[in-house]
């Protein structure tokens, strides 16, 4: 992190509207240091990729947001954000239980269910990106989901124990910062590797959809934008940006 900042602050809310929101709103007011984070019990109107909702039990699970400033970090590469997020959530998981995969672009998946959410804001000046803030909901302690959400789990649904939200922020926290001092160090090529491995039906060929139809397609690659580049059975190949495409 950028040793002119100082030391990160954490700052705990019992309730607000979504974690992303609130901690924009703080670094209206002030500037907070690098990996500052804001962790809630509660959020009244969590948000996912594309104004999707988040629900989540008072109390039950793990939601939160934390600022980045990669300042050098090209806008061709920001999609490197997304992927070290993800990598942190799902050896997270590792840690308690297993199978856990990252679907593209960033859900992540326990046992063909979603386990966690993530929303990455960039804000961009010039060239670069100036300011990275990283909303990451994990289901920890849920034990019944009531929205008409296709698929959620929580961790203990899986493994019938109870998990302490500060324990695993701390563990997320230890391996994003891991993850982050190699973006910093601009090896995006051990970035992309991890991502590839951890990837939700990385082998063989599976059913998608798009505006056209249903197909079956492999996952060829992931570009460095974040484009998602499928080969079918046939060979054609068909890139996708983010919800242009569908598993299924």
């Amino acid at each position: 992190m950028n040793n002119n900042d100082a030391h990160p602050r954490l700052i705990c809310l019992d309730e607000t509207g979504s974690t992303n929101n609130y901690l924009r709103a703080c670094l209206k007011k002030e500037h907070l240091p690098e990996g500052s984070v804001v962790v809630a019990n509660y959020q009244t109107g969590g948000r996912g990729q594309t104004g999707n909702s988040w629900e989540s039990s008072p109390g039950m699970n793990l939601l939160f947001s934390l600022v980045l400033y990669p300042e050098q970090l090209l806008i061709n590469r920001q999609f490197v954000i997304s992927q070290i997020a993800s990598l942190a959530v799902k050896e997270t998981l590792d840690a308690y239980t297993s199978p856990v995969a990252i679907k593209w672009p960033n859900d992540i998946y326990l046992q063909n269910k979603k386990i966690s959410g993530i929303l990455i804001e960039n804000d961009i000046t010039g060239a670069t990106v100036c300011r990275s803030i990283i909303g990451v909901g994990i289901n920890l302690n849920q034990t019944l989901f009531e929205s008409n959400a296709p698929n959620p789990v929580s961790l203990t649904q899986v493994t019938g124990l109870i998990y302490d939200k500060q324990d695993v922020l701390n563990r997320f926290l230890r391996i994003f910062y891991a993850y982050y001092l190699l973006v910093l160090q601009e090896k995006f090529t051990e970035i992309k590797n991890a991502y590839m491995q951890a990837l939700y039906r990385k082998e063989g060929y599976h059913p998608f959809s798009d505006r056209a139809g249903s197909f079956s397609a492999r996952i060829y690659d992931i570009e460095t934008t974040g484009h998602l580049l499928l080969q079918l059975e046939n060979g054609e190949m068909r890139r996708y940006a983010f919800k242009e495409v569908s598993w299924g």
